[in-house]
């Protein structure tokens, strides 16, 4: 069998220093209520436009239709 040598000490600080950068970019949340509140607000929110855009492009072809129909008489 192969023999390993142990790592050498500029390869473990090398290591130490990229761990210790990966960490500064990862984010950590716990999923606190403030932001279950704000999510739950923002999917109102979306619900409501988009029901305001369902209703307003049903308006625009009604429109649409009654002038249609108003050109052709």
């Amino acid at each position: 069998m192969g023999s390993c040598s142990p790592p050498s000490h500029t390869s473990l600080v090398v290591l130490k220093w990229r761990i210790k950068k990966l960490a500064t970019k990862m984010v950590i949340t716990n999923g606190n209520e403030e932001d279950k509140g704000s999510q739950e607000k923002e999917s109102k929110e979306e619900t409501i436009l988009a029901m305001l855009g369902i209703i307003g492009t049903i308006l625009n072809l009604i429109v649409i239709i009654f002038v249609y129909i108003y050109t052709t008489l």
